[in-house]
């Protein structure tokens, strides 16, 4: 169960921090609800407590383990180039969803992998940026840095070396 002012990381959207717990009544039921504010998207939405684990809410990572992550970024895993670009956005929208660290930076790492070889389409593009910006999300908070800083924090670790 999250407390008021938890940082957490609701999967699609990104780090978020929980402003309130309210209840509402829907459909002639009173329910409560986590208020969770979503800095980086400029949004509140508002969680049902019954669903946060099917939904995928979890607190941001500690510390270690986001530097864990990053610093196996580079030689972690395979990528899959025989896939084409529809199985690749399905794959990819599957691990982003998922909410699991590991997968978005694997999103991450493939799609810079595949545009060092050759331009991203359309697609790929807009999934690289939103990927980025929802792991940079979670970076302020963990850290507890500035947007502009995480996001400078992240391009270091993510260029070719």
């Amino acid at each position: 169960m999250f407390q008021i002012g938890d940082k957490i990381f609701y999967p699609m959207h990104g780090g978020g921090i929980i402003e309130s717990i309210e209840e509402k009544e829907m459909f002639g039921q009173k329910q409560l609800y986590y208020v969770v504010n979503i800095p980086h998207r400029n949004m509140q939405v508002m969680l049902p407590f019954d669903k946060t684990e099917r939904l995928g809410m979890r607190p941001v990572v500690d510390p270690d383990k986001l530097d864990d992550v990053l610093s196996t970024f580079h030689n972690h895993g395979e990528t899959e180039l025989i896939m084409n670009d529809t199985q690749r956005q399905r794959a990819n929208m599957s691990k982003m969803k998922t909410g699991d660290i590991y997968e978005e930076i694997a999103v991450i790492r493939d799609l810079l992998r595949i545009k060092n070889k050759r331009k991203l389409g359309m697609a790929d593009k807009n999934m690289l940026d939103n990927v980025r910006q929802i792991l940079i999300s979670e970076v302020v908070l963990v850290k507890d840095i500035p947007h502009e800083q995480a996001t400078n924090f992240l391009d270091e670790m993510f260029t070719v070396k």
